[in-house]
């Protein structure tokens, strides 16, 4: 198996304990919680994963560090990935969550591609667009990117709408070299 289809069994086993103890959101704030400090701290993530620091002692710390702000299924969860050596997956568990969590409360990530930036009204007219056209709400991710020279290019999940003036030259441009010019022209 896969790290990725690993991670993801753990996350779907989580948002499961999660669910039966009503802390769907909870759950994913704790999980930001760990997953941002094994991001920033180098120094706790190589003291987590490194095979020279008994589990036990692994463990304690995490209680220490965690039980004042995880809910407590969610802090043994935590443990049991140490116990399963499975502790070095817990920013892609973090990731596999809030992909469940979004499909669960209806939400799509939608990477928005723009020439210039939006103001925020814009943005707001924006993501209740996406909103409609996906049916589910729409969470927008804007860049920007002068280059496309104008339109919009829209990307959720494997699918990318392009409608970029950037791409619309390009067709035009493959258009008239490929014509046919009639004869006598």
């Amino acid at each position: 198996m896969t790290n990725e289809t690993i991670a993801r069994n753990y996350a779907s086993t989580l948002f499961d304990l999660a669910q039966r103890h009503d802390g769907l959101e909870a759950f994913a704030g704790g999980m930001d919680v760990v997953v941002e400090l094994l991001d920033k701290n180098p120094n706790f993530k190589l003291f987590l994963e490194t095979p020279r620091v008994a589990d036990k002692d692994k463990k304690e710390l995490l209680k220490k560090v965690f039980a004042p702000v995880l809910p407590r299924p969610l802090l043994n969860f935590i443990q049991v990935t140490v116990d399963k050596r499975r502790q070095r997956l817990l920013g892609t568990i973090g990731e596999e969550f809030h992909a469940l969590l979004d499909e669960h409360l209806g939400r799509a990530h939608v990477t928005v591609t723009l020439a210039r930036s939006l103001d925020e009204q814009a943005m707001e007219d924006l993501s209740g667009k996406l909103s409609a056209l996906l049916g589910k709400e729409a969470i927008p991710h804007v860049r920007v990117n002068p280059a496309i020279l104008g339109g919009v290019q829209l990307k959720t999940g494997d699918t990318v709408y392009d409608g970029t003036l950037r791409r619309r030259i390009k067709q035009l441009r493959k258009q008239l070299v490929s014509a046919e010019l009639p004869d006598g022209a």
